[in-house]
């Protein structure tokens, strides 16, 4: 036995779920009786698990190097323990001079990766694969974004849905409001602002296929008075109408931690004085504003959603701030997403010969990775969820002093929850 199946048959005698490698010629590694088996197809994966480097693995079997056999979350309860470190942190500090350095090229890439034309190809390579494929796996309205199980008990439609009138209450939605979506998705939250609160409704995404299956609801639903769909960059919405209301969920991620000061400084003009925003979105967790890692954001990146950039909520309220929204309002919904996913991985496994028939199979391989592996980060805290309420102060400046800034936001959250 060498000495990299000396270090993976020491990490397989811990695991939780036994686990049996079966390498190339028929040697196998780990226990007789296993519920989880690899197969390795070539021996290179086997130094991706000695050494603990999951998004490897991971990529391994989308490549079709490894063969997994398993339940999807003994499949995580497995990788999680094969990890070498707690994948949120540093493996080691680095003097001040080089963090400085490292941030500057940090913020340098960003910028690069999130022009127009860079975030219109990352946004239609994760949501223009096929709209049929998600919907083997997400709800109805194919709401694609952290549930809210206001009950224990509720189905996933039924979170999606509380989770709707969640963002409309806190937003306090008036007929005849001007409501602005950006990423509006499939169209849940939109068309359910506008069928249920009366608002005049905008919604905006990137993604062609969204763009057309919005347009088509709109028109089987007959509401093409009171909303419309563009294919648009949130950068070139026109200011000269400010709206009421603006939300932004599950699009923030795809901005870029470069581009966040200008995207909430863009929020401030597009809304009125006195308006509210909803941004909900997934943030950082841990203490590191960066990918994931052992690989994992790596794997998210080439795979799943190429650009998207996690900061922790602390610094995403510092960028709010900077540009004149003022924070009423913040609630962390971590583990109402790793229920979501969790959701979500169990439709597409009650779904695998349709995915397989919608899609490559190279696709389905790393959305069943990566729905299980994100609902595991959530459970473990390495990923976490916030809705941030903000509004636009309505006051003015006066030589150098903001007077008057008063919101009509309530003294209490029990509005929310009527």
């Amino acid at each position: 036995m060498n000495p990299l199946e000396n270090v993976v048959e020491a990490k397989l005698a811990r695991l939780p779920v036994p686990l049996a490698v079966h390498l190339p010629g028929g040697r196998r590694l780990g226990p007789d009786e296993a519920s989880l088996t690899l197969r390795l197809n070539e021996l290179g994966p086997l130094r991706h698990l000695a050494t603990g480097q999951i998004g490897l693995v991971a990529e391994d079997h989308v490549n079709g190097r490894i063969e997994i056999e398993g339940r999807p979350r003994d499949v995580m309860a497995a990788a999680a323990e094969l990890l070498s470190a707690d994948p949120t942190h540093s493996a080691s500090s680095v003097p001040a001079p080089l963090a400085w350095w490292r941030g500057v090229v940090r913020r340098g890439k960003s910028l690069a990766r999130h022009s127009l034309q860079a975030d219109e190809r990352q946004i239609q390579f994760h949501y223009d694969v096929s709209d049929e494929f998600y919907g083997l796996w997400l709800d109805p309205r194919r709401v694609y974004s952290c549930a809210y199980y206001r009950t224990p008990d509720l189905t996933l439609a039924q979170a999606q849905e509380a989770k709707l009138d969640h963002i409309c209450r806190k937003l306090m939605l008036q007929p005849g409001e001007r409501f602005l979506d950006i990423g509006a998705g499939w169209g849940g939250l939109l068309l359910w602002a506008a069928e249920h609160y009366g608002v005049r409704a905008t919604g905006i995404t990137l993604s062609r296929h969204q763009h057309a299956h919005v347009n088509r609801l709109i028109e089987e639903r007959g509401l093409g008075s009171r909303v419309e769909m563009q294919l648009l960059d949130y950068r070139l919405l026109p200011e000269d109408q400010p709206f009421d209301k603006i939300s932004s969920v599950g699009m923030f991620e795809h901005v870029g931690h470069a581009q966040l000061p200008g995207y909430f400084s863009k929020l401030w003009r597009l809304l009125r004085p006195g308006g509210l925003l909803m941004n909900h979105g997934i943030t950082a967790g841990g203490t590191r504003n960066h990918q994931l890692g052992a690989g994992i954001g790596d794997f998210v990146e080439r795979y799943i959603f190429p650009g998207g950039e996690l900061r922790h909520v602390s610094h995403v309220l510092r960028a709010l701030a900077d540009s004149g929204l003022e924070m009423v309002d913040v609630e962390n919904l971590r583990p109402h997403y790793a229920r979501t996913l969790w959701a979500w991985s169990d439709g597409l496994e009650e779904h695998l010969a349709q995915a397989r028939r919608l899609t490559e199979e190279r696709i389905v391989r790393a959305y069943r990775l990566y729905l299980a592996g994100s609902a595991m980060s959530f459970e473990r805290g390495w990923l976490s969820l916030h809705q941030m309420l903000a509004v636009r102060p309505d006051g003015h400046m006066e030589t150098g002093v903001m007077r008057g800034a008063q919101s009509a936001f309530p003294f209490n959250r029990e509005y929310i929850y009527l």
